[in-house]
């Protein structure tokens, strides 16, 4: 297979696998709160876990390229700063809904972790796609390493949508979109980026990221599993996505 096409299908695999996450709103169960509560406390620990394991030694690796040890951390400390004030203004100017109470609430975290997702997923894109144009191993194992983690994050959008609205197809079109935001991300890298993409652009796009995932999981996700006041199982969740986001980072080192 041709590479460039090779790396389009790892980049839409690793991409689409956030579809996979979506697989809980057709379970039929009555304990919705439960449903609910444990998911977003698992994409919050996903999200939490992504950003201190891969995003920001990532943004430190690519910096540390360009510029000295200290400068690197400065930098990336500012735009971890500024990708925390980008999302807490989505936050706080996304429109609101015409949806009462916890579902309101609910409908606007799956927005926010979609947006964020998409943010994430474009850039991730890009690094699939030139991994696997350079080196076909390297991008497969990169591939399935972002698979296994997109599949938490598309829960930490499918779920969300679909209790707060009763649509399984608002919740697959919302998270279809996260996905296609990867491919997107590998499109314009063929098309346009390519000669542009350079460690100091992805090391503060990679600690922007960190910044918008850490608020969100912080400051959304997990309050909102918390509200749900079944706090076991919040912090049980919680503790089985970051040892699931572990594994995974350690199996794919």
């Amino acid at each position: 297979m041709n590479s460039t096409l090779f790396s389009f299908l790892l980049t839409s695999i690793a991409g689409f696998s956030t579809l996979v996450g979506s697989v809980l709103i057709f379970l039929k169960s009555k304990k919705t709160k439960t449903i609910i509560a444990s998911s977003l406390a698992f994409a919050s620990a996903v999200m939490i876990t992504v950003s201190f394991t891969d995003l920001i030694p990532e943004s430190i690796h690519m910096l540390k390229n360009i510029y000295p040890v200290f400068p690197s951390y400065i930098i990336m400390f500012l735009f971890i700063n500024i990708g925390i004030i980008l999302s807490f203004l989505i936050d706080k100017y996304l429109p609101d809904q015409k949806l009462e109470g916890k579902k309101g609430n609910l409908y606007k975290v799956g927005i926010i972790s979609m947006l964020a997702i998409i943010l994430h997923n474009i850039p991730e894109g890009m690094a699939t796609f030139m991994a696997s144009n350079t080196d076909k191993s390297l991008g497969i194992a990169l591939t399935i390493a972002i698979a296994l983690h997109n599949i938490p994050e598309g829960i930490s959008i499918s779920v969300p949508i679909y209790y707060s609205t009763n649509s399984r197809k608002k919740a697959l079109l919302y998270t279809f979109i996260s996905g296609l935001s990867e491919l997107f991300g590998a499109l314009i890298t063929f098309l346009f980026l390519r000669p542009y993409i350079n460690d100091r652009i992805m090391g503060i796009l990679f600690a922007i990221i960190a910044g918008i995932m850490l608020h969100i999981a912080i400051y959304e996700l997990l309050p909102t599993s918390l509200r749900y006041k079944m706090k076991k199982i919040s912090i049980c969740f919680f503790i089985i996505g970051m040892i699931f986001m572990m594994i995974n980072h350690l199996l794919f080192l």
